[in-house]
């Protein structure tokens, strides 16, 4: 039997544990950077193993499982382990169900993690067809700025261990299982947020005039907003405003001192979105200015882009075709402008990020990410399962 059939019966026999884990973690999610009864689940499964981890942040953690074969060879897998802090909803996982209010696994992590531990059995099985060491990275904090994965690179941890390579996967509701979707170069956008606060002058709503009412001067930014990416970004160049929270207000006839507001830009490099932060900004200026009234403007920069380097992405399309046919791997044309902070690692090491099919009318799985609804069909793991241990095993 050859190398790759063994790493696919295994999947398939680890299927069920890896689905009932899965489901596990989904009922009991932990939103980020307090991932700490989800990291004692998966520290108990690696001791099952008898894989020896270190904890270089307060939460997740990193599995270090050194293969049979004598090798200079460092590969890292990467799952993210945290949950949104959100509701959920939807019948086909009403079993399931989150058992924290206000938070859930709504965009996939839960399967991540179970398939990462279902990798680690894989190779543990395999483990004398394995050359050099493979680290399990279980990081914390993917859904929250600073991102997990930046904090775990700014210890050294993972440079310390001379990584040459790092893979990281994450479903897609959009592609059937049984398939991937990557490509090379630029894949995911750069999530910057800015937060407003325009000032008026608050009053009686029949009395207008003698007021300065900042839900007209902030709906005049959300209006001006939207013409930067159309009118100061090169139309070639991707680029995405969007105002998503606004507070203001307290009666139907009162105008009040200010309003808040909350959005996000999305870019593939960060000469532009400095170019819309300048640009917003600017019109914030004039349009308060021009009325009396002020404003506060803070721009946070958020992950970079995730740009998949050549061989990393090469691997896994080859990878994949050699595991389950030449049309089961999908080469994305164009990036989307979601953000990952799988990014980070990529500021040190070659790497590669791709998403796994999940999405399937059955399991009511078709959901985009962060939607209510947000499930994942179980064949996630067929595909998923087998690819990470083959990139692990250079099995190709």
């Amino acid at each position: 039997m050859s190398l790759q059939s063994k790493i696919i019966e295994l999947a398939n026999q680890y299927q069920a544990e890896m689905v009932a884990n899965r489901r596990y973690l989904h009922q009991h999610p932990e939103v980020s950077y307090k991932e700490f009864e989800t990291t004692k689940f998966i520290k108990s499964k690696l001791d099952e193993l008898r894989i020896p981890y270190e904890s270089p942040l307060e939460t997740g953690c990193v599995g270090i499982l050194k293969g049979g074969k004598e090798s200079d060879r460092v590969l890292a897998l990467r799952a993210d382990i945290d949950a949104l802090a959100m509701n959920e909803e939807g019948d086909a996982k009403k079993e399931f169900f989150s058992k924290n209010p206000g938070a859930a696994h709504c965009c996939g992590h839960d399967a991540h993690t179970s398939n990462l531990l279902g990798v680690a059995k894989i190779l543990t099985e395999l483990k004398g067809e394995l050359e050099g060491t493979v680290l399990l990275v279980f990081q914390p904090g993917e859904e929250k700025l600073p991102g997990g994965g930046k904090l775990l690179c700014d210890t050294g941890f993972l440079q310390s261990k001379n990584v040459q390579a790092i893979y990281g996967l994450h479903t897609s509701p959009t592609h059937t299982p049984g398939t991937i979707a990557t490509k090379e170069g630029p894949l995911m956008g750069s999530p910057d947020e800015f937060e407003v606060e325009i000032f008026g002058k608050g009053g009686h709503a029949a009395r207008p005039h003698e007021a300065i009412d900042p839900i007209v001067l902030a709906s005049q930014f959300v209006t001006i907003a939207q013409t930067v990416v159309s009118r100061s970004i090169d139309p070639t160049e991707p680029a995405v405003v969007t105002v998503g929270r606004i507070e203001g207000g307290t009666a139907h006839n009162v105008i009040p001192g200010s309003v808040r507001l909350w959005g996000t830009v999305r870019t593939l490099n960060s000469e532009t979105a400095d170019l819309i932060a300048q640009r917003l900004e600017s019109i914030l200026k004039g349009i308060t200015e021009g009325a009396g009234g002020s404003y506060t403007f803070d721009f946070n920069k958020g992950y970079p882009a995730v740009i998949n380097t050549s061989a990393e992405t090469e691997n896994v399309i080859s990878t994949m075709q050699e595991l389950f046919g030449e049309k089961s791997a999908i080469l994305m044309e164009r990036p989307i402008m979601a953000g990952e902070d799988f990014s980070f690692y990529q500021e040190h090491f070659p790497g590669a990020f791709f998403f796994v099919g999940s999405g399937a009318e059955e399991s009511e799985s078709t959901y985009v990410w962060h939607h209510p609804k947000y499930n994942v069909d179980d064949r996630f793991f067929q595909t998923a399962a087998p690819l990470m241990a083959s990139l692990a095993l250079n099995s190709k």
